[in-house]
């Protein structure tokens, strides 16, 4: 009996099925990545296909990760107060690095490493990582919460009819009704 267990096996085991979501979620980070002229380019940002349960598997761990790089909002920008635009190496940098506005920097920083630091570690990839604070977390700042969405597509898998599925980020690739106008006769 299943009491009390929550979430799904997959047929894997807790070690491999771990890494499966760690790698669908990252996926659908990598997704948003600028691939200008890359071989391997997504065809829809913030989409990928999967199987239905895996979908639904992998959506509490997307929702979590976007959730954390939210609440890192506030202390982005009072590190942008405090931070300055030398080049690292330079005479402005190193003297900027000795002053006591880089301490408040250094300190406004600290909740977003370690928010950095726990995404890395729930998804596993520093690229996907730094996708997600730089350009997911932004676009969600005003949402709170219900991140994604899962469309059941109506074709199966070739080879196993496993039921496939569609997980996406909302906002960008929602359906917008428009409200038809009246045709006028006049003219």
């Amino acid at each position: 009996m299943r009491h009390r267990r929550k979430g799904r096996v997959l047929g894997r085991s807790p070690s491999h099925r771990k890494a499966l979501l760690k790698n669908l979620a990252s996926a659908i980070f990598l997704t948003e990545r600028d691939a200008e002229g890359e071989a391997n380019a997504p065809k829809i940002p913030g989409r990928i296909v999967t199987t239905l349960p895996k979908a639904k598997e992998v959506r509490g761990l997307v929702e979590k990760c976007i959730t954390i790089a939210k609440k890192t909002l506030p202390a982005v920008e009072e590190a942008n107060k405090f931070g300055t635009t030398e080049k690292r190496g330079s005479e402005g940098y190193k003297k900027w690095r000795q002053s006591d506005q880089w301490a408040k920097w250094a300190e406004a920083r600290a909740p977003i490493v370690t928010a950095r630091r726990r995404v890395i570690q729930l998804i596993g990839d520093k690229q996907a990582t730094r996708i997600l604070f730089d350009k997911v977390a932004i676009r969600f700042a005003d949402r709170p919460g219900g991140y994604t969405r899962i469309l059941k597509l109506a074709t199966p898998r070739l080879g196993d009819a496993g039921a496939r599925a569609i997980l996406e980020f909302v906002g960008k690739n929602d359906r917008v009704k428009k409200k038809s106008q009246k045709p006028s006769f006049e003219a």
